[in-house]
């Protein structure tokens, strides 16, 4: 394919060239190694594993150990860290890098959920901006060692009155990183209305020396290639919208070749994804078939959006504790049930209705560090445990 019939060029990371410029959103509970390698199955891209906190990776924890593991076969590895405290945070990528345990880190500055938020972490911390600079630099000092690509996801801003992504996308370039993505919405919009992709183009006319990529309401392939036109964004980072449609990715990549086929997966496909999807989860929880069947039950509803699938079948399948039972129910279904068309596209996910963001008491006076927060902020990182 020259690029002459392309839609956009290869997205390139510092030493790293994706063809297809599509990343997959990091998510808690759904981007584990299962999901990444049922996605890669259809199509290229950048996948990210999901968000692990840094403080968690010093300790080792189990979790946060297995949330970084990627399938041997996996490239580029690409793992997202989560924290407030810079110190912590080199701590944890120093060690991703040494070990040679990813090809890519990302930082997450766009989280919007309270527990995260009410630390001074995800989606609020770019209002202290120092503190942000200190965070991107620390990150990209290490992994800069190992010609490892640190990139920075973040959203609009704390809410209307508290934009920080124009100045945070030119600190993050000014401080080395290898690209910057928009979650075209602020932490108080939670996941709710519309994304506002007219911010996506602001911030590629700030930003003119590493890729800028936009996320937000990519729900078909079709919507990628119109927020590259009416934005000029590099590329796009896709989320909820490949939750139960892991094929958008062969979608994404035809688009971006200008390829007309899409994906129209009949309940037979359908089904048999699924089905992979568990075996998938099976081998990733180290055979361990009751987590592997209790973790595919979240996945069942976005799988079967808009399919003729009785709700008594439904609820089966949200007991389901084998494969050997998973097997069974969607041969029970009514396999030769062709594609529904646009009821099985759209939005999915969790959507709700905005909301005010949880912050420390007081983080919204000043855009500066006190000594007492920057105390409380490291006091923050200590009491984070898991993954």
């Amino acid at each position: 394919m020259t690029t002459a019939t392309r839609i956009l060029p290869p997205l390139r990371i510092g030493p790293l060239e994706v063809d297809t410029p599509v990343v997959l959103a990091p998510m808690a509970g759904i981007t584990n190694a299962a999901f990444r390698r049922l996605c890669r199955e259809h199509g290229g891209g950048l996948y990210v594993a999901e968000m692990v906190t840094s403080r968690a990776l010093v300790e080792r924890t189990p979790e946060s150990m297995r949330i970084i593991a990627h399938d041997p076969d996996e490239t580029p590895r690409s793992v997202q860290v989560y924290g407030v405290d810079p110190a912590t945070i080199a701590a944890a990528v120093r060690m991703i890098c040494e070990e040679d345990r990813a090809d890519h880190v990302d930082m997450n500055f766009g989280c919007p959920v309270p527990k995260v938020t009410r630390r001074g972490g995800g989606a609020v911390l770019p209002w202290k901006r120092d503190l942000f600079r200190d965070i991107v630099r620390a990150a990209v000092r290490e992994a800069s060692r190992f010609d490892i690509p640190v990139t920075v996801k973040m959203r609009k801003g704390v809410d209307d009155d508290h934009l920080t992504y124009l100045d945070a996308g030119l600190t993050a370039e000014r401080e080395g990183a290898a690209a910057v993505a928009l979650h075209a919405r602020t932490a108080a919009d939670y996941y709710s209305g519309t994304a506002d992709w007219d911010a996506i183009a602001r911030l590629k006319e700030a930003v003119t020396t590493v890729p800028v990529l936009g996320n937000g309401d990519i729900w078909q392939a079709e919507d990628a290639i119109r927020m590259v036109e009416a934005t000029g964004c590099d590329g796009v980072v896709v989320g909820r919208g490949c939750m139960g449609r892991p094929w958008l990715f062969a979608d994404l990549q035809a688009a971006f070749e200008a390829r007309p086929e899409r994906t129209r997966p009949g309940l037979r496909m359908v089904a048999e994804t699924i089905y992979r999807h568990g075996e998938l989860m099976v081998g990733h929880f180290g055979d361990d078939e009751g987590k592997a069947m209790r973790e595919i039950r979240k996945h069942v509803a976005w799988y079967f959006k808009g399919y003729p699938v009785g709700g008594d079948v439904r609820r089966a399948l949200a007991l389901v504790d084998t494969l050997e039972q998973l097997r069974a129910l969607l041969d029970s279904l009514d396999l030769d049930s062709p594609y529904p068309g646009e009821a099985a596209e759209g939005a999915r996910g969790r959507q709700g209705s905005p909301k005010t963001p949880s912050c420390p008491d007081g983080w919204l006076d000043s855009q500066d560090i006190t000594p007492d927060l920057e105390l409380r902020l490291r006091e923050a990182e200590l009491s984070v445990s898991g993954g």
